[in-house]
């Protein structure tokens, strides 16, 4: 048995207070941080092969399944926002489409042939990378679309809680993170989609961070999409040029972006 379908170490949760299920949950994910930490020589494997591409003008895709797919897709939309590139930069892909975002689609994840297809709309080439996201590591959707895209030469990591999975094999640089039996057993969607979450948020940041789009620790490049950032942005450039804010908001507002900003303001 895989260790994400193994037994839990609770029973009879049925019979537990409200009080007792939060501490129970909670004591189980304090272990998801270690798993990842013992993880982190892959994940830096990896990323060096995927800040190489980027930089070079790549992509990076995600795919996956359930929770998995729905993470990736997470990650990937929240880079436009908060560093500035184009949708096309990241890319998450779900078995099933976009549908299976908000509702699941039975039996997508069975099909083989699947996410090539869906990668080869995108036109995908050596020139990108590709990680699979699965928990079990052996998800049909995630499996063929990294065997493919190896054997045309594609980049292929993988995110998965079972070691020795499927997965693993069609992956020129795996994650393993064992993260245990869960809570509830085989519901991937806590450790293991949290342990997923943390590799996640790793990969884009360090990526975006290395391409650029931070400076000292501050986003930069973030989209103005609301009043909330247009705010944070304005009290970035007030602290680069120490200037007053509505001079600062101004500036802001010009020309777009705290980076052109704060060049402008230098000038």
């Amino acid at each position: 048995m895989s260790i994400t379908e193994s037994e839990s170490n609770f029973n009879n949760l049925e019979n537990l207070s409200i009080g007792e299920l939060l501490q129970g949950i909670n004591q189980e994910d304090q272990s998801v941080a270690h798993s990842v930490q013992k993880a982190l020589p892959q994940i830096e494997k990896a990323l060096e092969k995927i800040v190489v591409k980027m930089k070079a003008e790549g992509r990076l895709f995600y795919i996956g399944a359930g929770t998995s797919g729905r993470l990736g897709i997470l990650d990937a939309s929240e880079c436009p926002p908060t560093f500035g590139v184009g949708h096309d930069k990241v890319i998450g892909l779900i078995a099933g489409g976009d549908n299976a975002i908000r509702k699941a689609v039975e039996f997508a994840e069975d099909d083989r042939t699947q996410a090539w297809k869906d990668l080869k709309e995108y036109n995908i080439t050596e020139k990108d990378f590709l990680i699979g996201i699965a928990a079990s590591g052996r998800t049909p959707y995630v499996i063929g679309g990294l065997k493919i895209a190896q054997e045309k030469g594609i980049g292929t990591a993988c995110i998965t809680c079972n070691p020795d999975s499927e997965v693993v094999k069609v992956s020129d640089f795996p994650i393993e993170i064992p993260v245990g039996p869960e809570f509830v057993t085989g519901s991937t969607r806590m450790k293991a989609g949290t342990a997923q979450k943390l590799v996640l948020n790793m990969i884009s940041t360090t990526a975006m961070i290395q391409l650029g789009h931070v400076k000292g620790n501050r986003m930069v490049d973030m989209q103005l999409s609301n009043d909330k950032l247009v705010d944070r942005g304005t009290k970035m450039i007030m602290q680069e040029l120490e200037i007053e804010y509505e001079v600062a908001k101004k500036l802001l507002l010009k020309y777009g972006s705290v980076r052109k900003a704060v060049e402008a303001g230098k000038e």
